[in-house]
């Protein structure tokens, strides 16, 4: 699913327009990017979380020459999934 289609069946199942589903999906989208930002924890009840992983400096190699490169640090996003998404995806309930 894009995020087209996803617009699509908001709009469907929502009776609204599409330009609205637009509207409210990018809106959630945003705010879960700026609250990650934060480092905040997004908690979807029996969807699932999402946190903000902190990886440290490093020092890794470049592929074409071998030569040491330095890696700054960096925040990635990371998704666990709650269980009962698991399960609905697994077929057990």
């Amino acid at each position: 699913m894009t995020k087209s289609d996803l617009i699509e069946a908001v709009a469907q199942k929502s009776n609204l327009t599409k330009d609205k589903a637009a509207s409210v999906v990018n809106q959630i989208f945003e705010q879960m990017v700026d609250a990650m930002k934060k480092g905040d924890r997004i908690e979807i009840r029996n969807f699932g979380n999402f946190t903000v992983r902190k990886y440290p400096a490093y020092t890794g190699r470049n592929p074409k020459t071998g030569d040491a490169v330095a890696v700054g640090p960096k925040k990635m996003p990371f998704f666990k999934v709650g269980l009962e998404l698991k399960n609905r995806v697994d077929g057990k309930k």
